[in-house]
């Protein structure tokens, strides 16, 4: 058995799903599945998301008379070296256990490997601070961070090598612009 809140970040990444919500999935449907414990954020009357915790849904609409479409989730990983587990939805927490501050990126990649699943690197505007890491089924994409600006972090930060955040929907042809415009880069 894959320990604590490690078999939460695998399910997410091989089904591009956080409980089973899409990031496709309608506000309803989304609360439906992890609660109703969020804050609701808007810029305008096209854009919204709820902030579950560690979980962001985010939405998109024509104009107000138009329902929300789904359009990307994202886990904040990073707000866990900050808070700890208390920042996690109580269906994740019941569902997985305990979160730890930290996800170490390459102990996710060599359990997602044992099970079949891999990662393709993708460049990324923000290198070398941080890689992109694609899952080409799920569309799931990890950003990890890899270099400090100036000296130390302290207890509580990101440490190099933690995943940042986990988001999807990425597709090919996101991957294809990433490369075109950031250049190619191989394992």
């Amino acid at each position: 058995m894959t320990p604590h809140s490690l078999a939460f970040y695998v399910d997410v990444v091989t089904t591009g799903t956080v409980l089973g919500a899409k990031p496709t999935d309608s506000p309803d449907q989304v609360t439906a599945i992890l609660g109703a414990d969020f804050a609701e954020n808007s810029f305008d009357d096209h854009n919204m998301w709820r902030d579950y915790g560690i979980a962001e849904f985010f939405w998109v609409r024509q104009s107000p008379d138009h329902p929300w479409e789904g359009h990307h989730f994202t886990l904040q990983v990073h707000r866990l070296s900050y808070w700890g587990g208390s920042i996690v939805n109580g269906a994740l927490r019941e569902r997985y256990g305990r979160f730890d501050r930290h996800l170490r990126f390459d102990k996710l990649e060599r359990l997602l490997a044992k099970r079949g699943v891999h990662l393709e690197d993708v460049p990324d505007a923000n290198a070398p601070a941080f890689t992109r890491h694609w899952q080409p089924a799920s569309q799931v994409s990890l950003m990890v961070f890899r270099a400090h600006e100036k000296g130390e972090r302290r207890r509580g930060t990101d440490r190099v090598g933690d995943v940042y955040a986990v988001s999807s929907p990425m597709s090919a042809e996101a991957v294809a612009w990433h490369r075109e415009r950031y250049g190619r880069q191989d394992a």
